[in-house]
């Protein structure tokens, strides 16, 4: 039961990093962003895929920290990159876990 806490405290501390992150990088009320964020998209595939897959309470919390810090931006900021390390990261869980990897 602790473990699911830290996942949780560690993934709010994500996503308010993420925030003041965005708002440091856009000050302007509202910017409508349509790109794709690579670097972004890399912290999410690498912090779902350790969220979910480590087995390690070190490993899942710096996961969660880095999927929280992607979800966290300003509205419409990280949405993209989200889904795809959501994606990338359940794909992963159901190859590990039906034994063909």
């Amino acid at each position: 039961m602790l473990d699911y806490m830290i996942y949780i405290l560690v993934f709010a501390v994500g996503l308010i990093l993420g925030l003041l992150y965005s708002y440091k990088l856009h000050g302007e009320p509202y910017v409508a962003d349509s790109g794709f964020n690579v670097p972004l998209a890399i912290g999410s595939v690498v912090g779902w895929c350790l969220g979910f897959n480590s087995g390690n309470v070190i490993l899942s919390s710096v996961g969660f920290l880095l999927s929280g810090f992607v979800m966290g931006g300003r509205p419409g900021y990280g949405r993209k990159e989200t889904v795809l390390g959501l994606i990338i990261a359940i794909i992963l869980y159901f190859l590990l876990n039906s034994g063909m990897m």
